[in-house]
């Protein structure tokens, strides 16, 4: 099975340097000492991934009120990354992993349910990790629609 191991509160979060949608490098190391939502999307300019990004941008005045800085990752190239934050002006760093390292780190890549069929693939999945650099909350499976409404209960911001 090519499922990866599924990180648990107080893990580390696995590191990573990563191209954003100008291919510029971005590493996890760049905001120690911040809190980072990090959250995985199976593919750029999709309605489900759309609706969830939108969703971030919409309330990450919010979210960095409360000192969170989002990321977004998927396989998609830094282009169609960039596309993506064009045509939904996106406020916040898209990152590339077309190979899946850090998918498969975060175990946000493997096997799940698409219509009821066992299928391997990205698994929709955001974690919020603290300023010494440890998951403090893993999602996984998560909804695209209400995601970001959800995530902002379970993180006590109004």
């Amino acid at each position: 099975m090519t499922d990866s191991t599924r990180l648990e509160p107080g893990a580390s979060a696995p590191t990573f340097t990563l191209d954003d949608s100008t291919g510029s490098p971005v590493s996890l190391g760049d905001y120690a000492g911040r809190k980072v939502v990090l959250y995985f999307y199976p593919a750029a300019m999709t309605p489900g991934c759309t609706t969830e990004a939108c969703d971030f941008r919409d309330n990450l005045n919010s979210l960095s009120g409360a000192g969170y800085q989002v990321l977004g990752v998927s396989k998609d190239e830094p282009a169609a990354n960039a596309q993506f934050a064009e045509q939904e002006a996106l406020n916040f760093p898209l990152l590339s992993d077309p190979d899946l390292t850090v998918h498969r780190a975060y175990g946000a890549y493997g096997e799940k349910s698409m219509y009821g069929k066992p299928v391997t693939g990205v698994i929709r999945s955001t974690f919020v990790i603290d300023e010494q650099g440890a998951v403090t909350l893993p999602l996984y499976n998560v909804k695209a629609a209400g995601h970001v409404s959800s995530l902002r209960k379970k993180l006590h911001i109004d």
